[in-house]
């Protein structure tokens, strides 16, 4: 029978598909990465989807961020993705979750009933209970680490955590893992030295907040903010999203 996963099962076989319908994957973060995995797990025919993201569409996310459009400018991130993806693959049953990440959040997510998680998040904090989370429950996770200030699409790779080097985020995560009896993690992280951003207040959001009314958490809440490229962060959600698949299916 043809449909929208034809060319899909030509690849993969009938059984393979049979078995991403049947799975349940949560997505954590919808910003540049996440939003590109979550559409690619939809295009790839994963039968449930679970989107957490707390955060609002702004301006600011238009050069990278799949969702972001004019036309969804202010729309929080999970209606905009649960949206695209319903128009995408309609026997999808997503499931969203307005809310950010943190230990302080972390009792409202039961981790046994996923098959896989996917942590596209950008916090410390977050990534460690994450990992420790889906950990305890035995569930599958794979982690970004990071992709801001980069300009090489090609420099990502998968692997172990204890087999990172150059990315800062990698070497925080490993360390704090480390302290909590956590030896492994995969993750995608890049052989690029990040760059440092310019310091240009003309087009900072230090000076020119642009985050729509009624974002929780503004740019200006950073330590730093990055710049980002419409070619990096894509690139890191697809590298997650095809891992999951595979590893679903196991291939």
């Amino acid at each position: 029978m043809l449909d929208e996963f034809s060319r899909t099962r030509l690849l993969l076989g009938l059984e393979a598909m049979e078995k991403l319908a049947a799975s349940r994957v949560a997505v954590f973060g919808l910003g540049g990465v996440g939003g590109c995995a979550a559409e690619a797990l939809a295009r790839s025919g994963v039968g449930a989807l679970d989107l957490i993201d707390h955060d609002r569409l702004s301006l600011s996310n238009i050069n990278r961020q799949i969702l972001a459009t004019h036309k969804s400018l202010g729309q929080y991130k999970v209606d905009a993705a649960a949206e695209r993806i319903a128009d995408i693959n309609p026997r999808c049953r997503v499931q969203t979750c307005r809310t950010f990440y943190l230990p302080e959040t972390a009792e409202q997510f039961d981790f046994s009933q996923y098959d896989y998680v996917i942590d596209a998040i950008d916090t410390v904090s977050g990534k460690l209970q994450l990992v420790l989370a889906a950990q305890a429950a035995g569930t599958p996770i794979i982690s970004a680490m990071g992709a801001g200030n980069k300009l090489d699409a090609t420099a990502f790779r998968v692997g172990d955590i204890s087999q990172t080097s150059v990315c800062p985020l990698a070497r925080v995560m490993r360390r704090e893992l480390k302290k909590r009896g956590v030896e492994h993690l995969k993750v995608v992280w890049s052989t690029e030295k990040p760059r440092r951003p310019l310091e240009d207040l003309s087009v900072s959001c230090r000076a020119n907040c642009i985050c729509p009314p009624g974002t929780e958490r503004h740019c200006t809440d950073r330590r730093d903010i990055p710049g980002s490229m419409a070619f990096v962060p894509p690139v890191v959600g697809m590298i997650l999203a095809g891992e999951v698949i595979k590893d679903l299916i196991r291939l």
